[in-house]
């Protein structure tokens, strides 16, 4: 597991920052969500 780590850190630095944004729309798109019933 340590191996899969490794390597996937150690890959292209774009992908890195893909995978990044990724994970930054997905914390935004939970906020949206959990916060959307009191907005209604």
């Amino acid at each position: 597991m340590a191996q899969k780590v490794k390597a996937a850190l150690g890959g292209d630095a774009g992908e890195i920052w893909q995978d990044a944004v990724g994970v930054a729309a997905l914390v935004v798109m939970l906020m949206v969500g959990l916060h959307l019933p009191a907005l209604l």
